[in-house]
């Protein structure tokens, strides 16, 4: 897991060297590089860092992406706060933070409560790509591919996409105390939609973040990224 790490901290900082990474090992090896690139990207104050580590823990995994790009959804934030960010993996650079809205059986201001099922009217945590645009009911919307199975892989079913919507607008809080709410979907401000969904459609990276222990237990995603990070077992005869 360290080599793997050091590996990492390596590509993500080019002019580090190694005895910059050594100087500040501890005994969590996975702190030092989640931290540097958090502080590099300056999202100190946005997102915590627990949601910052699995979203790039699992961004990293999924190698079949078409952009570097990664979306972290942070649900642990209340609906009153931007809690949605697009993140330049290749420049390191933060390009765009919104306010976004849940499903309205996930919970008023904070979404608290997820599901994958069909008629749920809940938002779905975890990993997704991002596939292509459409006109529909909801105007220009960005297609969603569930990554994870029994967490989000119903997103098509369910017709979860990521699309603009009025009720999405922070000025509704100042009358609602809320943003208004979706079916399921990640809802956007209509005057940021269409650019964060042209940044990202065709094959970037999602996360969706909340404080569920459930979800960390039952990710497949994550799991495949933990268990690439451990040291092999010892042989033995």
């Amino acid at each position: 897991m360290q080599r793997l790490l050091l590996i990492l901290i390596l590509y993500l900082f080019p002019t580090i060297s190694i005895s910059d990474y050594v100087e500040q090992d501890t005994s969590d090896p996975i702190v030092p590089g989640y931290d540097l690139l958090y502080r590099q990207m300056q999202m100190e104050g946005k997102v915590s860092q627990e949601a910052f580590m699995q979203a790039v823990t699992g961004f990293y995994s999924l190698e079949d992406r078409q952009k570097e790009i990664l979306t972290l959804i942070d649900f642990s934030k209340p609906s009153t706060e931007e809690r949605l960010y697009v993140i330049d993996m290749q420049k390191k650079e933060l390009l765009y933070s919104s306010h976004v809205s849940h499903g309205r059986n996930s919970g008023d201001n904070w979404a608290t409560s997820f599901s994958n099922e069909p008629g749920s009217y809940k938002s779905s945590l975890g990993f997704y790509r991002t596939d292509g645009t459409y006109q529909g009911k909801n105007g220009y919307s960005l297609l969603l591919n569930g990554l994870e199975k029994g967490i989000n892989d119903k997103a098509r079913e369910r017709a979860v996409v990521m699309h603009g919507a009025p009720y999405s607008d922070p000025s509704v809080i100042r009358y609602a105390g809320r943003l208004g709410r979706s079916q399921g979907c990640p809802a956007l401000p209509l005057k940021i939609s269409q650019t964060i969904i042209d940044t990202i459609k065709q094959g970037s990276i999602l996360f969706i973040y909340s404080e569920d222990p459930a979800y960390i237990e039952n990710s497949p995603v994550l799991a495949m990224a933990f268990q690439d990070q451990q040291p092999s077992s010892p042989h033995t005869s």
